[in-house]
This record gives C-alpha cells, sequence and structure tokens, in this order.
C-alpha cells in the first residue's frame, strides 16, 4: 500500500466520525467540502510527492553507477564489478553524465576523471630522438690487412711462424728462404763495392759509373725483399748468403699460413696473411624500415656476450649502398679502437644507434655542426678545412653529407607520447582537452601521424603545440563516445549501436572489415586438396598453442615445420582451376618470406609479426579451400595486438588462446566466425558443378 492511499484511508475515517455527532445538513456541508478539500491537497500532495521522488530518482540516475563496462569491449554491460569475461581487464563504472558535450566532446565531472584515471600531457616541439637496435658482428679492419708473399721465386728452407694466431711485431723474422736471384745479386753487389772500395789512386776515369753501380745493386737488393741492414751486413761480410730470412713489415696477428717448410714458391705466393687488431670493425644489419634514421657520424653504443656488462661507443663511418635483397638489410660499419684486443673478429653485438631528425626528415647532429669531414674516410673529422689523413681528398662541410645542425624551434617537429594515440588501420584519433571550458571537456580528433621515434610520434597534421592531450584513460573515454553513438576510434562517423546487455556492440577495428569485406571466393574444393592441407593446419595449431603458452622453442619447430611443409606440398598434379592456382601460388609465397629468418628469432616477440602474416595467409587459405574432418575451426581476433592495430588468427578450441599476447592477456580477443568443415554433399555439389 503507497503513501498516497493510506493518507486517503485515514481522512476518510476521521470525517465519518466527526459527522456522527453532526446535524443532518451540516453534516453534509461538511461532508462536501471536506471532500473537495482533501481532492484538491491530494492531488496537490500527489503532485509534490510524485515530483520530488522523480526529481530525486532522476539525481540518483546521473550519478549512481548503474553498469559496469570493458575499457576495451565496451558491449560488455553488467550490473556490478567485475572483469571483463573477454580480456579480463577490470571493469570501470558508466555514468550516464559521461554521454554529454558536443558531436565530438565529452564532458566528465572531476570524480569521473579520477576514476578513469585520465591524465593528459602537453604538445611540445622538440628534437624526435629514437634508437634503432640492431645486430652485428665484429671484423678484421680491411685497412688493417696485410699479406706476405715472396719477392722472388726459391725454396723455403724454414718457418719460425709456423701456426696461426701467433702475434708478430713489425721487423720480427717470419721465414728463411733460397733464391738463386738473390744469391746471384748479392755477388753483383760484394763485386761491386769491393770495386768502389778500391783506393782512390788506383781508380780510372770511371769513379762516377762505379758508384752508380753500387748504387743499383743496393737498390735491386732491395726490390727482392732485403732492408738496409741486410743490405750493408753483405757488403761488410763480403760472401753471399745461401739463405735470406724475410721480416714482418707490420705488427699484427697471423690469421692465416698458406706456406709449408720446403715449399718451392715463385714471385708473388702468399705466405702469411696478418691483421692488425687495434682497429676493427663492427658490421652492423639494419633492416629496410630503418634507413629513415640513419646518416653518416651517428653515435652507437653496442655490447658483446663476452664482455657483460661493459659498453663499447663508436660512430656510423659508412653505410652500404646496396641492399641484401636475402635479408632485406644494409650493411653499417663503425670503425672501433681496440688498442687491448677485447673485441675480436667474429664476436657477435646487439648494438642501439642512437638517431635525431627535425620536422623536415633530416638527420640532426648536433656534435658535427660546424665540422668538416671526408667524404670517402667519413671518419675523418676536424675543427677548420683541410685534408683527410687517409687519402688526402680535402674536407667538407658536415652539412653538405646531410648532417645538418641543430634547427630553430619551429623547424622542430611536433611531439605526442605514443600512448595518447589510438591506432586503427590508416586512422589516428587523439583526444585533447578543451580549453577553459567550464567541467572537464575532451574532444575527438583524427591526426596525421609521421615516423615513430621511441616512445613518441611525430605529429604532422591535426595538432598545434600547446594543447593538452590524454595519455592515460583514452582508451576509456572512446568507449564512453562509443556507447553514446559518437565518433570514436571504431566509429569514426558515430554510427547508433545497440548498447543493451542482452545485444552487445560488433565491435571491431577497419583492418578487419576491410579483411573481412574482401574474404576471397572458395575455390574448387576435393578430397584430394583436404587431405593434402590436413597436416599442415595441424602443424599451425600447435604453433599457435605455443606461442599462446610462451613457448619459444616448441613455436620455432613448428613454424619451421610448417614451413619445410609448404615447400613440400606439390599440388599441380591435381585438378586446379587457373584461380586456385594462382591463390596457392600467393599463400605459399607469402608463408616463405614471411618464415624465412625463423633460425634467427631469439624470442617469442621476434615471431609474433611473422607469425600474423602466417595466420592471415593460412585463414585466406581455409576460406579458399575449406578443412576437412569435424572440427569446427574459429577465426578470433585481438584489438590490442601490435599497439592497437589488431590481429586475426585461427584456432580449433572455441576459449580465446591469444598467440600475440601469451599469459599476459591470454583471452584478449573475440570469435568473429566460426569455419565449418567441408561435408560430403559440399563435396559432390561443388564437383559436379565443376564438371
Amino acid at each position: 500500500m503507497n503513501k498516497i492511499t493510506i493518507y486517503f484511508t485515514d481522512k476518510i475515517k476521521t470525517f465519518v466520525n466527526n459527522l456522527k455527532t453532526l446535524p443532518k445538513l451540516a453534516w453534509v456541508l461538511i461532508i462536501a467540502a471536506s471532500i473537495l478539500g482533501i481532492l484538491i491537497r491530494g492531488v496537490s500532495f500527489k503532485e509534490t510527492k510524485y515530483t520530488e521522488k522523480t526529481t530525486e530518482h532522476i539525481h540518483i540516475e546521473e550519478t549512481q553507477v548503474e553498469w559496469w563496462t570493458c575499457s576495451m569491449h565496451p558491449q560488455i554491460k553488467l550490473p556490478e564489478p567485475g572483469q571483463c569475461p573477454i580480456c579480463f581487464m577490470d571493469l570501470i563504472p558508466l555514468e550516464t553524465s559521461t554521454a554529454t558535450g558536443g558531436p565530438r566532446e565529452l564532458k566528465m565531472s572531476n570524480a569521473a576523471m579520477a576514476l578513469a584515471e585520465i591524465k593528459t600531457t602537453i604538445v611540445t616541439r622538440d628534437v624526435a630522438h629514437a634508437e634503432i637496435r640492431v645486430s652485428g658482428k665484429v671484423e678484421y679492419d680491411e685497412t688493417k690487412l696485410g699479406t706476405i708473399t715472396a719477392w722472388v721465386p726459391g725454396r723455403l728452407e724454414r718457418l719460425f711462424v709456423d701456426y696461426t694466431g701467433i702475434s708478430v711485431k713489425k721487423g720480427e723474422h717470419l721465414v728463411e728462404i733460397y733464391s738463386p736471384e738473390l744469391y746471384s745479386a748479392q755477388e753483383e753487389l760484394i763485386q761491386t763495392y769491393s770495386l768502389v772500395s778500391v783506393k782512390k789512386e788506383h781508380r780510372g776515369i770511371g769513379d762516377q759509373t762505379l758508384q752508380a753501380n753500387l748504387e743499383a745493386a743496393r737498390e735491386k737488393l732491395r726490390l727482392l725483399g732485403l732492408n738496409p741492414e741486410q743490405i750493408q751486413s753483405i757488403e761488410k761480410r763480403g760472401t753471399p748468403s745461401e739463405r735470406i730470412t724475410i721480416y714482418s713489415p707490420m705488427s699484427g696477428v697471423v690469421i692465416h699460413k698458406h706456406a709449408v717448410e720446403g715449399m718451392y714458391v715463385s714471385t708473388g705466393t702468399n705466405i702469411y696473411t696478418i691483421a692488425d687488431l687495434s682497429r676493427v670493425w663492427v658490421i652492423l644489419d639494419v633492416y629496410e624500415s630503418d634507413l629513415y634514421w640513419l646518416n653518416y657520424g651517428q653515435k652507437v653504443e653496442f655490447t658483446v656476450e663476452a664482455l657483460p656488462g661493459e659498453v663499447f661507443t663508436g660512430q656510423v663511418a659508412f653505410i652500404d649502398p646496396s641492399l641484401d635483397t636475402d635479408t632485406r638489410t644494409v650493411k653499417v660499419r663503425l670503425n672501433i679502437a681496440n688498442p687491448q684486443g677485447k673485441l675480436k673478429p667474429g664476436m657477435f653485438v646487439r648494438a642501439v644507434i642512437h638517431a635525431m631528425v627535425d620536422s623536415h626528415g633530416n638527420t640532426v647532429n648536433p656534435e658535427l655542426a660546424g665540422k668538416w669531414v671526408s667524404p670517402m674516410h667519413p671518419e675523418i673529422v676536424k675543427d677548420h678545412p683541410g685534408t683527410c689523413d687517409i687519402c688526402e681528398m680535402p674536407l667538407v662541410p658536415a652539412e653538405k653529407l646531410g648532417i645538418v645542425k641543430m634547427p630553430a624551434h619551429n623547424e622542430l617537429p611536433l611531439l605526442i607520447p605514443a600512448s595518447a594515440v589510438l591506432l586503427t588501420g590508416k586512422r589516428a584519433v587523439v583526444y585533447v582537452k578543451v580549453p577553459e571550458a567550464e567541467e572537464p571537456t575532451f574532444e575527438g580528433r583524427e591526426v596525421q601521424l609521421g615516423v615513430r621515434a621511441g616512445d613518441y610520434y611525430i605529429v604532422k597534421a591535426g595538432l598545434r603545440e600547446g594543447e593538452e592531450v590524454v595519455t592515460n584513460g583514452n582508451f576509456k573515454i572512446d568507449s564512453a563516445m562509443q556507447l553514446s553513438s559518437k565518433p570514436s576510434m571504431m566509429n569514426p562517423k558515430g554510427r547508433p549501436s545497440s548498447t543493451g546487455p542482452e545485444h552487445p556492440t560488433d565491435t571491431v577495428s577497419s583492418n578487419y572489415n576491410k579483411a573481412e569485406s574482401k574474404s576471397p571466393s572458395p575455390g574448387i574444393r576435393n578430397r584430394e586438396i583436404l587431405e593434402i592441407l590436413e597436416p599442415i593446419y595441424s602443424i599451425y595449431f600447435s604453433a599457435q598453442s605455443a606461442l599462446a603458452n610462451d613457448d619459444f622453442t616448441g613455436a620455432q619447430e613448428y613454424i619451421t615445420r610448417l614451413r619445410q611443409s609448404f615447400r613440400d606440398v606439390d599440388l599441380s598434379s591435381l585438378e586446379f582451376d587457373k584461380n586456385s592456382q594462382k591463390k596457392w601460388k600467393t599463400i605459399s609465397k607469402t608463408i616463405q618470406k614471411s618464415t624465412k629468418h625463423v633460425k634467427h628469432w631469439s624470442s617469442v616477440k621476434d615471431m609474433r609479426p611473422a607469425f600474423e602474416q602466417v595466420s592471415n595467409s593460412v585463414l585466406e587459405m581455409e576460406k579458399w579451400f575449406g578443412h576437412a574432418g569435424t572440427d569446427t575451426l574459429y577465426e578470433v581476433f585481438c584489438p590490442m595486438a601490435f599497439d592497437n592495430q589488431g590481429a586475426t588468427w585461427l584456432q580449433k578450441e572455441k576459449e580465446v588462446k591469444n598467440p600475440f599476447f601469451g599469459s599476459k592477456m591470454l583471452r584478449c580477443g573475440e570469435i568473429k566466425s566460426e569455419m565449418k568443415p567441408v561435408s560430403m554433399t559440399v563435396y559432390n555439389m561443388e564437383h559436379e558443378s565443376h564438371e
């Protein structure tokens, strides 16, 4: 019984009791007046109470949380807090007051901002810093290699350096050689020297001629490999030597021994190769996508596994002008001083190239601003004009080599944190705080991005210096925008969507929609094809499961087997329509290309980008050819993979097992479609249709 009913009942009882003691006429008048008053008062009471109650109820609806939703999956709406059943993130409260503001704006109270943990950052201009992480190895400095060869034909009587790896110093003996040509040249020197040594009064008129002959004999021996000390020794001794010692012309390590004792050699025969390890080269492999950041003179830090904790530094001295088409990398060289011999050729290195660019994409290197650099040997840097110490070419300003000085402030790029950007396909969305608004208000805005520089993006258009962008909580704002049918990351035109808990919104990224809209038409299927493809599906599912379990060894093994399986499959003997033949070649080629470096991957993090391409190819194969058996396969999509770009994969289980996040977010993903097996009826119908 409500309050209005109780009120009327009490009033009527009172009037009835009072009327029993009054005269009939008074009784009638009182009843009429009372009823009229009650009606008027009752109506007023009802309106007042109802209005107060309604007002109170509305106020509660505006402030009290009615539903709890997921910031990543706003179609999830539950009447109490908990975790999202899709990605297991904590649910956030959904308030009706957040669905206010302009067509692209969202107003929030200070309490709602604190609850959503909204944080903003000022858009600033600064040099874009990036760290390019690459790998490579230590190699010999080609300019420090020397070859010891035979200057004259003869026989190697003795090798003082009889194995590789021996360190030698300049002037130390290497080989003793017997050479008839050297023997006769010594005789010629001794005879000429004897004639010149005769007393002056006994000389004839050919004094100058004899002196010239003596110098010629000495020069001949010098050209045959003897040093001045050896030549003087022959002159003093007065007799030729059967064996002549060859001395090292440089210091270093013997890295190759080409001869053995007793070996006959001719002029130019290699005997030793010596490498001076006081300076080495570090050759880095830089991927094609990172070439944007490269330029001469950039600072590089690297480490080697043999010396943990020790960091070496160098500068980019050479960038190979050609690209390796197999690895899609470019060789980058560092010239590193190695006085203590810590760095040994063949060592594996991990390096970080420190790069900076301005708003025009020009490499910025303040350390080389105003310097003069050798165009052939960029490691030669001087403060003033001059010539190269190595090749004697004129030095040129560093600016002419593309190494520019620090630009002015207005030439610096606009930078925003990467966490401020919501990426979906080709679109990039940020939420900007509206200045001077009475309540905290955020505006959704599409921006044009440049390259990513570390933890920041370069902004080409869409923002101004000094504006505030949301760096934390932007997903929650976007979810509220989507629920209120306003333009959002997933819904650029703000199309209305079902928001009730019983009618979840099917939210996918534009990448997925495009892929779905271009799904291929199925090819001609037959039992033989499906039986051949069955083990390929099995290996793929094993690789997907291994990545979901963060099992690097297992995933590497299965992806290697998957690569080999595509190589081994030969469908040329089967009845294939032209479109199916073309489709199979495309899928197989993509698999081979994306798994080319499977043996060089060192972690599951390296595998996952390639596995995305593999998954897309396997999904295409499933949509075109289908699969045999009785199992239903599931196409799953995760919008958060690869910095919110999204990724799709195929799996056998209905329970989501995310191969791109593994244990971090194993259940993140939504089943987008089911792939039923091809039945016998389909075999027959398609076969008859094909015939």
